[in-house]
C-alpha cells in the first residue's frame, strides 16, 4: 500500500513537502527493515487471541508416534493448540499488503504460494485435530496439489521471468530467454535448463521444500528458528540478485524485479520470529502443516527465482537433513526386511533417545543451520 503511494509523480512533484517523505517507501532496504518489524508485532498483537480461540475449539497437537519412549515424552504436548500457522500466514500477507510491492510479478507468485499450500495444510490439520475421521490428508493427496503448485510456479516463471534473467557477460550463456541458469556452487558456470529441465527442477523443489520444512514441526521452536535463518539468508540473496553490479561482481544471474523478494523473505523473517516468541520451549502453540508447508514452498520459490536451488540445498541444511534421515530410513527397512539406520527419524527423534533433551536437540539445531548459511553465503564470491 505505501509503495503504491510512490506511484503518483505528478501529484509528489506538485507537493515536494510531502513528495520528498513519500520517497522513501520506494527503497527496498527500508521496506525490509519495517517488514521484520511489523510481521514480528502483528504476531505479537494477534497471537495470543489466536492461541486462545485454536484452545477452545480444542485443536490440540496429535501424539502419536511409532515409539513408546517418545510418545511419553511428548505426552505433555497433547493439548497443545496447532493450526498456529494461520498466524504466521496472516502476519506475512498482511505485512506484504503494507510494505510490499503488489504489483510485482514474483510477490505475487509468493503470496499464491503461500494461500496455496496454507490451505493444504489447513486441510490436512482439519482433518487431522478436528473431524478426527482419518488422518488427515494421504500421502498421495497432498503431493499431487504440491506438483499442482509447482507446474503453475514453473510455467508462470518460464513464460514471464526468463526474459529478464541475465547473466554476467563474462560468463558464456544462452541469450536471455533462451534458457534458464541453474547456478552452482563454488562454480562460475551455471547449467543451461531447457523448459523440460526447468519444469523438473520446480517440482522437486517445491515439493521437497515444503514437505522437509513439515518434517521439523512438532519439537518446541525447530522448525520457526531454523526458517527464520533460511529466510535471513534468502533475504540477502534476493537483495543482491535484484542488483545487476552486485549479481555481476558476484558472478551469478542477476533477476530483474527479483530484489522485491526481499521484502517478501524479511515479513517471513519478522513473522517466523514473532511465532518462535510463543513456540519457543515450552510451547504454547504449533505451526501444523498450516504453516510448515507454505514457509517450505516459500523458500523454493525464491530459490527458483533467484536460480540459487543449488544453494537453498546448503543454507536449509537442518531440513535436508531431517528429509534424508526419512529417506534413508524408509528405505534401508524396506531393503533389509525391518533394520534400521537411526533410532527413530526425522533425525531430531534420533538424538532424543540418545539423550539430548529437547531444548539441547532444538538449540543444537538451530547452531547447524546459523553455520549452514553462513557457509552458503560464504560461497557467492568463492566462484
Amino acid at each position: 500500500m505505501f509503495y503504491w503511494l510512490t506511484t503518483f509523480d505528478e501529484f509528489w512533484r506538485a507537493n515536494p513537502q510531502w513528495g520528498r517523505f513519500v520517497n522513501v517507501f520506494q527503497y527496498q532496504t527500508f521496506r525490509m527493515s519495517l517488514s521484520v518489524i511489523t510481521a514480528f508485532f502483528i504476531m505479537m498483537l494477534i497471537s495470543p487471541l489466536m492461541v486462545r480461540v485454536l484452545m477452545r475449539t480444542k485443536v490440540g497437537s496429535s501424539v502419536d508416534f511409532d515409539h513408546a519412549k517418545i510418545n511419553e515424552l511428548y505426552a505433555s504436548k497433547k493439548n497443545t493448540p496447532t493450526m498456529g500457522g494461520l498466524i504466521i500466514l496472516i502476519s506475512v500477507i498482511g505485512t506484504l499488503l503494507l510494505w510490499g510491492n503488489l504489483g510485482n510479478f514474483y510477490v505475487f507468485l509468493g503470496i499464491l504460494t503461500l494461500v496455496w499450500l496454507g490451505a493444504l495444510g489447513f486441510v490436512d490439520d482439519y482433518l487431522k485435530m478436528v473431524v478426527r475421521s482419518r488422518k488427515g490428508l494421504r500421502f498421495w493427496e497432498k503431493l499431487v496439489l504440491q506438483i499442482g503448485l509447482a507446474v503453475v510456479l514453473g510455467a508462470f516463471i518460464w513464460s514471464f521471468g526468463r526474459h529478464g534473467v541475465i547473466m554476467p557477460e563474462s560468463i558464456p550463456f544462452p541469450a536471455s530467454g533462451e534458457a534458464m541458469p541453474l547456478a552452482l556452487p563454488l562454480w562460475k558456470y551455471p547449467i543451461p535448463l531447457g523448459i523440460a529441465g526447468f519444469m523438473l527442477v520446480s517440482v522437486l523443489v517445491i515439493g521437497g521444500t515444503s514437505n522437509a520444512v513439515n518434517l521439523a514441526d512438532g519439537m518446541d521452536g525447530l522448525a520457526a528458528g531454523s526458517a527464520a535463518l533460511v529466510a535471513a539468508a534468502l533475504m540477502l540473496i534476493s537483495y543482491i540478485s535484484g542488483r545487476e553490479a552486485w549479481s555481476n561482481y558476484l558472478l551469478f544471474p542477476h533477476v530483474q524485479e527479483a530484489g522485491e523478494l526481499a521484502v517478501y523473505c524479511a515479513a517471513i523473517l519478522g513473522a517466523t520470529l514473532g511465532f518462535l516468541w510463543f513456540n519457543c520451549h515450552p510451547a504454547r502453540v504449533f505451526m501444523g502443516d498450516t504453516g510448515s508447508l507454505p514457509l517450505g514452498g516459500a523458500m523454493g520459490l525464491v530459490a527458483m527465482v533467484t536460480r540459487q536451488e543449488f544453494l537453498l540445498f546448503i543454507i536449509g541444511g537442518v531440513f535436508v537433513m531431517e528429509a534424508v534421515s526419512v529417506i534413508m530410513q524408509v528405505s534401508y527397512f524396506k531393503l533389509t526386511g525391518g533394520k534400521r539406520i537411526f533410532l527413530m527419524t526425522p533425525i531430531h527423534h534420533h538424538f532424543q533417545l540418545k539423550g539430548w533433551t529437547e531444548t539441547q536437540t532444538v538449540v543444537r539445531f538451530w547452531l547447524i543451520g546459523a553455520i549452514c548459511a553462513a557457509v552458503a553465503l560464504a560461497t557467492l564470491k568463492l566462484r
